[in-house]
């Protein structure tokens, strides 16, 4: 069931997503956006972050949507330049853009995209993985070794604007998620 009502801060209780964004979305901005697979994800700030026709976006999520729901009502719009995601697998559009040359990917493994924001909204600028140690996803990244095992760094992300979707907010910023759609939202 949708939210009647959109946080946008500790003092601003919206009506709309629309007024949500009204402001607070601008061409060329960075976006996280929660949400797992398509369970969890703010399907009326997506649409409205459509509607807005900002452009350039670089949209940080766990999943590129499908072809007509999710982030794919963005990519079919093009306005987003760049995807950093773990999973885009079911997005016919999202396939056409990348394999033409239109939009700009950044695959990160599952654990550490979630790491890299969960430690970017903690203020930790970068920390360092096994994962991916040894394949594409290390190409070009400093590694360390310690305890004779090498890491990778990795460089957390950071957001303009982060679309969430909680079941009850309080005015002190503490969530309430329904059910499994917690997954990505807090991080």
């Amino acid at each position: 069931m949708p939210c009647k009502e959109f946080s946008i801060s500790q003092s601003k209780v919206c009506s709309s997503a629309a007024e949500a964004l009204k402001g607070n979305v601008s061409d060329g901005q960075t976006i996280a956006i929660g949400g797992f697979g398509l369970y969890g994800i703010t399907e009326a700030l997506i649409e409205a972050l459509r509607d807005s026709g900002v452009k350039d976006l670089t949209c940080i999520s766990n999943n590129a949507g499908v072809d007509d729901f999710g982030l794919g009502l963005l990519l079919q719009t093009r306005q987003i330049k760049k995807m950093i995601s773990s999973y885009v697998g079911e997005n016919k559009e999202f396939e056409r853009q990348y394999l033409s040359g239109e939009l700009e990917v950044e695959l990160t493994p599952q654990g550490t995209l979630a790491e890299k924001l969960r430690s970017g909204g903690a203020g930790i600028p970068a920390f360092y993985t096994a994962t991916g140690v040894g394949t594409q996803v290390a190409e070009g990244k400093e590694t360390r070794e310690f305890d004779g095992r090498t890491y990778v760094l990795e460089h957390t992300l950071r957001a303009d604007v982060v679309l969430i979707k909680e079941k009850k907010a309080d005015k002190a910023g503490n969530l309430i998620f329904n059910k499994t759609a917690r997954n990505f939202n807090p991080d």
